[in-house]
């Protein structure tokens, strides 16, 4: 089991979600954060101010998957999420212990589907 954490810009989530749903998978967490990479932000006048914004608005995407899964989820998101531009975001996966569906106990490959 994996635990697939990708950041991206929020604009891109209807086209990564979409994505993910044509190759089978459509469970998920999603989440507004803020954060920069290797853009490093902004500068915006406001009333005569010059403002430096390095933090951006991203949003990232959770899914925790079994194995067989994993080259599917990143290749999904990819598709969804490119635009060729820096702030594109990244993908991390991670190796997941363990699952636990709540309401019938089910543990491992069998909690998440």
């Amino acid at each position: 089991m994996k635990l697939v954490q990708a950041v991206i810009q929020p604009h891109k989530l209807t086209d990564v979600k979409d994505s993910l749903a044509k190759a089978g998978i459509t469970k998920m967490t999603v989440t507004t954060a803020l954060g920069c990479g290797q853009q490093k932000g902004f500068s915006e006048g406001y009333r005569g101010t010059v403002y430096e914004v390095n933090l951006l608005k991203k949003t990232v995407v959770e899914i925790a998957i079994n194995d067989d899964f994993v080259e599917a989820t990143i290749k999904a998101i990819c598709d969804g999420a490119r635009t060729g531009n820096i702030g594109d975001g990244k993908i991390f996966i991670t190796d997941l212990q363990d699952a636990v569906r709540i309401r019938t106990g089910e543990r491992g490959k069998e909690a998440i589907g």
